[in-house]
């Protein structure tokens, strides 16, 4: 079968053969099209995403692009056997890549035909390069569909730059006319793209079309007043000013370049083994365009992110990459705001310098700061410059060096969040994050030779996760690689591993010491701000809220918010969402300077507070949820303490899902009193959210702690969780053996209730194995426990158990009774999660009965009573039986729809029921 061919410069389309692709609705389109935009690359699912949405995605977002893969999958491969992987689009842990050649996509033939231009040193044969690979556009990057994409802008900007060097090529070599087709159609698509129609009216005058030329200059020159109230800039206006002294006569070359005065070029050389960002690159390339076309003063860019981030190397490669842009010369200057040797440089002895290199004599600079720079602001008037200001303090030391005359560019870096610069300043933000594992690994393929990555990926895997994706550590780890070519990359990973989790492994190089750098930003907070820093180390977690900080470091919630905000304005922790993380090697930092600066005893109690902070919020929250059997209460807090308060159980459920990863982590630290305990509060949250396998490993996790503690009421407690876990995961192969410990104990212990709980959940177990009879008898010695202890919720599953059972045995009509009355005692006492189980057993009968409609009415109500008690599991579970009932009778597309919103109500794919549900849709 033949090849697809993809075309996305322009409309995206596809064909195979002569025949054209039926590529599916805008939202799969636009998925092929980042995709192609991006081939080669792994495009993350989050990109994919938000490519579609853009904002507030459906809970489904992420399967709706699951379906949008297989689709596109089969129509690229269309032979290709069910749920095999496929040799072009192939799944990776972080998201997609499309792996095509030049013959399958006309982006990759236009990059490498201008490869090939730019490297023709003949003029006119690189003339008819650049036609040929010209001829390749059809409309701006993805045409007709979303056109504000940074990706589609970028590939626009190389179409851009790809007419004025073809034009430039062109006029150099008496071409003229073979570059005017293309640079007609680039104009029509960018009318405000000055330097593009200086080229245009250059070609037509070159050309002999002056009248042509004329028109043209008058309808940019129009069009800038019209929509951006503003002349036309130097480029264009020499372009006319050419065309009016060439009138009449036909040009052969292209006209000789105006007189200019010294331009500097101070960029430092650019990274030669650069790679990766391309979001942060294609943001800032769109934030540019955008601002010079909508006729801006001056754009700037505040480039900020933690220490070791890669900032500089980020500027100094932007700036070459739009260098093309600001003929009139590139401005760079260290200010030194945050450094281990020298002063922090000072707003007129940057002036000084710049007016200096601008041809302006010293002797005759002011000495006053306003003055001089009044003197900088004229040197840029009516000049296109690029300026980048490096390693800024504060928006004080950057404010008289932004350049303000329209068409200039100043890109700003700090590890220092300036909000100035962006609220007074109207700077764009360009945040960068660590690099995804995927670039980390293509970087090093740059540097190292895929031979040497691809032949050790364990110890490529080992050195990425050691270097936490920092930019700065890995760049250490490379030096070192580079100079050791013979020796494997395994035991360069075995040296970081040796090295332990402080950041000797790195090396104690000036410039790349890590502590040194981390050191710089930590030396400019106030000591509040830096114990925060310090006791951030021993959080267990991933990230941290306000109120936990607060207890940490026994300080009110607003002292705790204030200094957690000076950490995130020195980005030594990024804040999301009202949480704040830190990276592990600053981790390790502060971790260092909590050993020298906090005694032994001060970071006792600091943990102490962090943990009975997680303990007792822990237990309230699991308060307000339905549950079987309530966990015993923690003891008292310490003083310092905040504990957690909820209005209910949304808010309860909404904290468990934002501290999860907390608590899990502590659950296995295994902290005496405070693991297992923690670790069974967890327990309703885990089973209400479909979380098995997180159900079954944190449970295992407590009763080891338990255990160790020698508590008999978590041991007991900690059993009967993990027997249900396993129950849930069908993995019950264990559960009998910790149903029958958890019996033991709590009859040790004299807990009537619990060895109740214990009966009703060997019914369970006995039902699920057909043994009804035997269930029938659990269900009620459990029933009876519980009446005579006045326990009306058990009561009611105990009867819920008990009808499931009664129906196995063909006793149809009393199991219904029976359900009827769990659904009146469940409304009784406002127990909707009951009565949603009621309906849902009821159903289940009535399906089995051959009554499908009264099947599918129960289930409805079921669903309605789990969405209103927050139970996404069990209202998964229902939309899977009501899929499985309408598949049966014939109904697919309902089936599928039931399928999939069941598995969009699961807040992660993981566990049995969303694995059956994969299976049923067939999703990749």
């Amino acid at each position: 079968m033949q090849p697809v061919r993809f075309t996305v410069l322009g409309p995206v389309r596809a064909w195979r053969g002569d025949i054209d692709l039926d590529l599916g609705g805008r939202q799969q389109r636009l998925v092929l099209a980042l995709l192609l935009a991006r081939a080669g690359t792994v495009v993350g699912l989050d990109e994919l995403v938000d490519a579609v949405w853009e904002q507030d995605p459906p809970t489904s977002a992420v399967n709706v692009v699951h379906r949008y893969i297989g689709t596109l999958r089969r129509l690229i491969e269309p032979d290709l056997p069910v749920r095999a992987v496929g040799d072009h689009l192939v799944r990776h842990a972080a998201g997609y890549q499309l792996r095509v050649g030049e013959d399958m996509l006309d982006l990759l033939r236009f990059r490498r035909l201008v490869s090939r231009a730019r490297r023709e040193p003949d003029a006119v044969r690189a003339v008819a390069v650049w036609t040929e690979a010209l001829t390749l556009w059809h409309g701006p990057c993805a045409a007709g569909l979303e056109r504000s994409h940074p990706t589609f802008v970028a590939i626009d900007g190389e179409r851009s730059q790809a007419l004025r060097d073809a034009a430039d090529t062109a006029l150099r070599a008496g071409q003229a006319r073979a570059v005017i087709p293309a640079l007609r159609q680039g104009a029509a698509w960018s009318p405000l793209d000055e330097p593009l129609q200086a080229r245009l009216i250059a070609a037509l005058t070159a050309d002999g079309r002056q009248a042509e030329a004329v028109e043209a200059y008058q309808q940019v020159r129009r069009r800038l007043a019209d929509e951006l109230g503003i002349d036309p800039g130097p480029e264009l206006a020499e372009a006319y000013d050419r065309l009016l002294h060439q009138k009449g006569a036909p040009a052969t070359a292209a006209a000789p370049e105006p007189e200019k005065s010294f331009v500097p070029a101070q960029l430092p050389p650019d990274q030669p083994f650069f790679s990766g960002r391309e979001s942060a690159l294609s943001r800032a390339t769109r934030l540019v365009g955008e601002g010079h076309r909508q006729g801006r003063s001056a754009v700037t860019l505040a480039v900020d992110g933690m220490p070791g981030i890669g900032k500089t190397t980020f500027a100094v490669h932007l700036g070459h990459r739009l260098a093309g842009s600001y003929p009139d010369g590139q401005l760079f200057a260290d200010l030194r705001g945050f450094a281990a040797q020298g002063t922090v440089m000072t707003p007129d002895e940057a002036l000084r310098g710049f007016l200096g290199s601008l041809g302006v004599p010293q002797g005759t600079l002011p000495a006053e700061l306003h003055a001089l720079a009044g003197i900088y602001r004229s040197m840029l008037a009516g000049r296109r410059m690029l300026v980048v200001l490096d390693n800024a303090r504060d928006f004080e030391q950057v404010r008289h060096l932004l350049p303000s005359a329209p068409g200039s560019l100043a890109i700003v870096t700090s590890r220092v969040r300036i909000t100035a610069l962006v609220g007074t300043g109207g700077a764009h933000p360009v945040p960068l994050d660590l690099p995804s594992p995927h670039e980390v690994r293509e970087a090093l393929v740059n540097r190292l030779g895929a031979k040497r990555v691809e032949a050790e990926p364990a110890a490529v895997d080992e050195i990425i996760a050691r270097t936490g994706r920092l930019p700065l550590a890995a760049s250490v780890v490379v030096a070192r690689a580079v100079s050791l070519p013979e020796t494997p990359l395994a035991d360069i990973a075995e040296e970081l591993a040796a090295a332990g989790a402080g950041l000797d492994g790195f090396g104690a190089d000036e410039d790349a010491d890590l502590a040194a750098v981390f050191s710089w930003s930590y030396k400019a907070l106030s000591p509040g701000a830096a114990r925060m820093f310090r006791l951030l180390s021993l959080h267990p977690g991933p990230d941290v809220s306000v109120p936990a900080a607060a207890s940490l470091a026994a300080v009110e919630p607003r002292a705790a918010r204030l200094m957690l905000g000076e950490l995130a304005t020195h980005t030594l922790t990024q804040a999301r969402s009202g949480r704040h993380t830190m990276h592990d090697l600053l981790r390790t930092y502060a971790a260092d300077l909590a050993e020298r600066h906090d005694s032994p005893g001060d970071r006792r109690e600091a943990l102490g507070r962090l943990f009975d902070h997680y303990r007792s919020g822990a237990y309230e929250a699991h308060e307000l949820l339905p549950r079987a059997l309530p966990p015993p209460a923690p003891p008292e807090p310490r003083p310092g303490v905040l504990v957690p308060s909820f209005a209910g159980p949304d808010e309860a459920m909404a904290w468990f899902d934002a501290e999860r990863r907390v608590l899990g982590a502590i659950a296995a630290a295994g902290a005496p009193g405070v693991s297992w305990h923690v670790a069974l509060t967890l327990q309703t949250h885990l089973q209400f959210t479909g979380r098995t396998p997180s159900w079954v490993a944190t449970m295992r996790r407590g009763l080891a702690a338990a255990m160790a503690d020698g508590d008999l009421v978590g041991q007991a407690h900690l059993h009967r969780s993990l027997a249900g876990a396993l129950f849930n995961s069908y993995e019950g192969e264990e559960a009998p053996e910790h149903l029958s410990r958890a019996a033991a104990l709590f009859e040790r212990l004299g807990d009537r209730r619990g060895v109740a709980m214990v009966e009703l959940n060997w019914a369970y177990v006995r039902a699920e194995h057909k043994e009804h009879d035997e269930a029938v008898r659990h269900s009620e010695r459990a029933l009876e426990m519980f009446r005579s202890a006045g326990d009306r919720a058990n009561e009611a599953r105990a009867l819920r158990t008990l009808a499931g059972s009664r129906a196995r045995l063909g006793h149809g009509q009393a199991a219904q009774e029976l359900l009827r009355q769990t659904i009146a005692l469940s409304w009784e006492m406002g127990d909707t999660l009951g009565a949603g189980h009621s309906w849902d057993l009821l159903a289940s009968l009535y399906r089995e009965m051959g009554r499908p409609e009264e099947a599918m009415a129960r289930w409805e109500e079921a669903a309605g009573a789990y969405r209103k008690a927050g139970n996404p599991a069990a209202l998964a579970e229902v939309q899977l039986a009501m899929g499985d009932a309408c598949r049966d009778a014939g109904d697919t597309e309902a089936a599928r729809q039931h399928w999939r919103e069941a598995l969009s109500a699961l807040p992660e794919p993981e566990g049995p029921v969303a694995r059956q549900l994969r299976d049923r849709l067939g999703d990749s």
